[in-house]
C-alpha cells in the first residue's frame, strides 16, 4: 500500500461507511496524513478486525495533519438517494477539514482541531462530484491502495459503529450493536416483527418481497 497518490501534496483521502445498510446514517471521513505516516495494520476497514480498527482510530486521529468525519441522515438518504448522500457526506467532511464543525452544524460527527485545506482529493470508488475547485481522482479499491483513503475508511467505519451502538440502546430489538444496520437475517427478522424505526431508510428494500405485506 502506498501512503498517498501524490507525495508532498497535502492530499486528502476520502471514504464512506454504511452505504449498504438498512438503518442509520451514511458516514464519510476525510484524512490528510503526514508524508512519513505508516502502520502495519492500516488497510481497507473491511479487511481489518474490529479490535484493530478501534486501536487504529486514535492513532490516525493523533498523527493526521487533519481529519474530519461527517454524515447524511436516513431522511437525507431517502430524499436524494444513497450515492448522492455518500458524496454529500464526503463534501461535508472535506469542508470540516478546512472550517471545523461549524461548516455543517449537526452533520459533522468529529474533526481535528487542526485546519487544513487539501491541495487535492482522492476517493475510494468510481463516483464523486467536484468539491470547490480542488483537483480530485477516484480509485476503485482505493482503500486497499492508498494509506490516506484507508485511514478515512477506518475513521468512517469506527465512528459509524459507535453511532449504531448508541442507537442500539434505544432500539435493542434490532441488534444494531452487532449488525450495525446491515441487512442481516436478525435485523430483517426484527423489522418484520416490529416494523421500521425513524432510523431506517424507507426507500431501501427493508424486507424481501414475500415479507413486505407484513407492513401495515
Amino acid at each position: 500500500m502506498l501512503p498517498f497518490h501524490t507525495p508532498g501534496n497535502r492530499e486528502a483521502g476520502c471514504d464512506e461507511a454504511g452505504r449498504g445498510c438498512l438503518a442509520g446514517p451514511v458516514v464519510a471521513a476525510a484524512v490528510i496524513l503526514p508524508d512519513d505516516f505508516s502502520h502495519p495494520w492500516l488497510n481497507d476497514s473491511k479487511q481489518v478486525t474490529e479490535a484493530r480498527r478501534e486501536a487504529l482510530r486514535p492513532i490516525i486521529e493523533r498523527e493526521a495533519i487533519a481529519w474530519a468525519v461527517a454524515s447524511c441522515t436516513p431522511g437525507e438518504i431517502d430524499k436524494i438517494n444513497i450515492l448522492r448522500a455518500s458524496i454529500t457526506a464526503m463534501h461535508r467532511a472535506l469542508d470540516a477539514l478546512c472550517s471545523g464543525p461549524d461548516a455543517h452544524p449537526g452533520a459533522i460527527i468529529a474533526c481535528s482541531d487542526r485546519r487544513q485545506t487539501p491541495a487535492s482529493v482522492i476517493v475510494d470508488g468510481n463516483k464523486f462530484h467536484p468539491w470547490r475547485d480542488i483537483p480530485w481522482q477516484t480509485f476503485v479499491k482505493g482503500d486497499s491502495r492508498y494509506g490516506n483513503i484507508a485511514a478515512a475508511s477506518i475513521l468512517a467505519k469506527t465512528h459509524r459503529d459507535e453511532i449504531m451502538r448508541h442507537l442500539h440502546d434505544e432500539y435493542p430489538a434490532y441488534n444494531w450493536a452487532v449488525n450495525k444496520g446491515y441487512p442481516t437475517p436478525d435485523h430483517r427478522a426484527a423489522i418484520a416483527a416490529h416494523g421500521p424505526t425513524p432510523h431506517h431508510r424507507l426507500t431501501f428494500r427493508l424486507l424481501p418481497p414475500t415479507q413486505l405485506s407484513l407492513f401495515p
